[in-house]
């Protein structure tokens, strides 16, 4: 009997990725056994109403420029390319319909669980995949509180190795004007500068 093919999905706007988002999905990768880590650039995220994202095709080649090195990880245009805002529980079912023998799980932060309960047919997500949040530094587990035990009884929260950055952050710095170096891969960080993102 063959064995399914493990799966890994990673989403999020990656606007722009950096090495919090490589080094969470290589810790589960190998903590799960994970044969691949699909990078899912979203397309039109209904969180991020707030502020304009970048350009996706912006997005989806900094994600590219990111994980070359690593043959485990791939990036998908599913998102991007389907038209409407990007719902996780559609996601899943469409990678689900590329690979049908194939056994998936969703990684996320844990901060983003804090509004999974807007999340589109949340209950139908979490029987489609295995759910798993990393933790960040300085994340209180104690703020999910108000979260249905139910809900909460079907997510795995593993805490990674740390690294105090995320994308807010180094938009913010590039504005600035100052150094991203070390904190986003080298072939992002000379993305960023020439196509002047963050300006």
């Amino acid at each position: 009997m063959d064995q399914k093919l493990r799966l890994g999905i990673m989403g999020g706007t990656f606007d722009p990725i950096h090495y919090g988002h490589l080094l969470a999905a290589e810790a589960v990768r190998t903590e799960c056994g994970l044969d691949r880590v699909l990078f899912m650039p979203s397309g039109n995220p209904p969180h991020k109403k707030v502020r304009t994202v970048s350009d996706a095709q912006h997005r989806f080649m900094m994600t590219v420029l990111a994980t070359l090195t690593n043959p485990h990880f791939k990036v998908s245009r599913i998102e991007l390319d389907r038209p409407g805002y990007s719902y996780a529980v559609d996601t899943v079912a469409e990678v689900a319909r590329i690979f049908p023998d194939s056994e998936i799980t969703f990684i996320t932060g844990a901060d983003a669980i804090l509004e999974i309960l807007t999340w589109k047919d949340v209950e139908a997500l979490m029987q489609k995949c295995k759910f798993i949040a990393v933790t960040r530094s300085g994340f209180n587990l104690d703020e999910l509180k108000e979260l249905p035990q139910q809900i909460l009884d079907q997510i795995d929260f593993w805490e990674i190795p740390a690294i105090d950055v995320s994308s807010t952050q180094i938009r913010k710095r590039v504005q600035a004007g100052k150094t991203i170096r070390y904190l986003v891969p080298q072939a992002v960080e000379y993305y960023i500068q020439k196509h002047q993102l963050y300006r």
